[in-house]
């Protein structure tokens, strides 16, 4: 693929690999302070509701139609009239999520009720987690604007700047330790000051490109009726998944004190990879794909979707493997400390072979959505997420009666794995389809390129098993030990999964072409 394509990936998962350390200092933060408690829960919970609106509303349904219609419009008219769009996009969108926020801080107590009701058999801890929304949720309208904003600047070839924000975040919950260490409502505090700085961490680059007009109200306005057209399948699409890890984290609460927080820990684990290198795949090629289809450049659309599909597995088939099998010592490393004791690690273990298993999935959807959304295609990813949901939800439900029949203490992995089928479904689906219509045709080389990949994965296996030891040594060890021991491995693994490649004649420049 060209040049600048593969410097836009590198350049967002460069600032998404910095969000992602500053993460998992975040995450090793949470875990020693407040383990997998009541607290923990009742935070999760109050952060998982506006992170639901948020994947669903900002980096979802919005983003996914917003990008096309400005792309689109910023290539074919005058710098006035992508100035227009943005004001009344910026000015309707503000409007309409002003009061969303309003409602949602109000009926705080109905919305833990209904994506926690294993809450309602511990008061507390419901009065807690509707206490903590009332500041978490207002979080939701500000990503939503900052989602906008990034939009904007990815359409103009700018990356850093909107990969780059999802660390303020970090640092403010990072922050929040110093604050008062010993109660969750400070993490509370961080995410509504986060979302705050975010936004406005991205006007200045919007004023630099002239695109910082007044805001106005424009309900009626013909662009926006067509993004509002454009978002609402997406919107039913983009909430599928969501929809899965809702249920999953609802039925989850009904298992007592640890699962929501289990379940978090490994979720947080597997997006770490997902975020570097998918997301930032997937975000780097819509606006490529955007103005590629409205250029007519049928070829050039395909052998971009081509080369995303393969910078994705030389990178995330190896994830998923590692994942997998060094799932127990890398939760002991990075979460094993404090609060967060041995049983706490067996049990996000679990969960996180389920969602490794299904990384691949996941990683599928971010990088072949785009190739619906730029061609402003949005009812087909929706009609496939449906069904991976109906499927993914029937084994969620069959998994959690049939662990509370027989009283199966890790009954939250099952929930995990009916997350990872549902990618899987949804993912297949959607890369069967575009083959079918002929907009996703395979450049040859196809054969050689995947048996150099499970080489090199089976030398990486041998690797990760002769480095990893016993479960109870990483329970038992001390950090330092931990850190260091982890870190030769996984280096170990990298190294000598490249050195095959690279053996196997896979070179960098072949990324860099068509």
């Amino acid at each position: 693929m060209s040049k600048s394509l593969f410097r836009a990936s590198g350049v967002v998962g460069l600032m998404t690999l910095l969000s992602r350390l500053l993460g998992f200092v975040r995450e090793i933060m949470l875990a020693a302070a407040f383990g997998a408690g009541a607290g923990m829960d009742a935070f999760l919970v109050a952060l998982m509701i506006p992170n639901f609106g948020r994947r669903m509303f900002a980096e979802g349904a919005f983003s996914q139609a917003f990008v096309p219609v400005f792309t689109a419009t910023k290539t074919t008219a005058p710098h006035e009239e992508a100035r227009a769009l943005v004001a009344v996009t910026m000015g309707t969108l503000g409007g309409v999520l002003s009061l969303i926020t309003i409602v949602g801080c109000v009926a705080s107590p109905l919305l833990v009720w209904a994506f926690a009701s294993g809450f309602h058999d511990d008061p507390d801890k419901a009065a807690l987690s509707a206490g903590l929304l009332r500041w978490t949720f207002p979080y939701l309208m500000f990503i939503s604007l900052t989602s906008m904003a990034g939009g904007i600047l990815n359409a103009y070839g700018r990356f850093a700047i909107p990969a780059f924000t999802p660390v303020i975040l970090n640092v403010c919950m990072i922050a929040s330790a110093f604050v008062d260490s010993g109660s969750v409502q400070a993490l509370a505090w961080a995410v509504f000051a986060a979302g705050i700085l975010q936004f406005a961490f991205q006007l200045p680059s919007l004023w630099t490109l002239r695109l910082l007009p007044l805001p106005r109200w424009g309900w009626g306005d013909a662009r926006v009726k067509k993004i509002v057209g454009l978002m609402l399948p997406v919107m039913v699409g983009s909430s599928i998944a969501q929809i899965s890890l809702l249920l999953n984290s609802n039925l989850s609460t009904h298992l007592g004190d640890g699962p929501v927080s289990w379940l978090y820990y490994a979720n947080r684990l597997m997006e770490f990879p997902l975020g570097i290198f998918s997301i930032a795949i997937g975000t780097a090629i819509l606006p490529t794909l955007s103005a590629q289809h409205a250029t007519r450049s049928a070829e050039q659309f395909a052998a971009t979707l081509d080369w995303s599909l393969r910078l994705m597995l030389v990178i995330g088939l190896p994830a998923a493997v590692g994942m997998v099998l060094f799932a127990g010592p890398l939760v002991a490393t990075v979460y094993g400390h404090g609060r967060f004791g041995a049983d706490d690690v067996r049990m996000t273990t679990y969960a996180l072979w389920a969602y490794g298993a299904g990384f691949i999935g996941f990683s599928l959807i971010k990088v072949l959505t785009p190739g619906f959304y730029a061609r402003q295609e949005t009812r087909l990813p929706v009609r496939f997420a449906i069904i991976g949901l109906c499927v993914g939800m029937a084994m969620s439900l069959l998994l959690f009666a049939l662990a509370r029949h027989f009283e199966f203490r890790a009954a939250h992995a099952g929930l995990a794995a009916s997350t990872s089928l549902t990618a899987w479904i949804n993912a297949l689906l959607l890369l069967h389809r575009l083959k079918r219509d002929g907009v996703y045709v395979a450049s040859a080389g196809w054969g050689a390129f995947t048996l150099r990949l499970l080489l090199a994965c089976a030398l990486l296996t041998g690797v990760v098993l002769w480095g990893m030891g016993s479960l109870a040594w990483w329970t038992e060890a001390g950090a330092r030990d931990k850190a260091v021991r982890a870190l030769l491995v996984i280096v170990a693994a990298i190294v000598v999964y490249f050195a095959a490649l690279a053996a196997g004649g896979l070179r960098p420049r072949h990324f860099r072409r068509s």
